[in-house]
């Protein structure tokens, strides 16, 4: 995991690790990815994700076919 120091969108110092479950729409369909691990600025929301945050994310992502 990246160690952030400050948030890049505001400058905040407070940014957090935090780990929760998040919600998330894919091409209009709800899913869920279970304690997950990332950073988190309490003064803007932005989040941050680390490359296998991210891998997590997309291998919770439901599949949906192409057409």
């Amino acid at each position: 995991m990246i160690l952030h120091k400050s948030c890049p969108m505001c400058g905040s110092a407070r940014i957090k690790r935090v780990r929760r479950t998040l919600s998330r729409i894919y091409r209009g369909r709800p899913y869920r990815v279970p304690n997950v691990q990332f950073h988190e600025c309490p003064d803007c929301g932005e989040q941050l994700f680390s490359p296998e945050a991210v891998d997590r994310i997309q291998s919770c992502r439901p599949k949906v076919a192409v057409a």
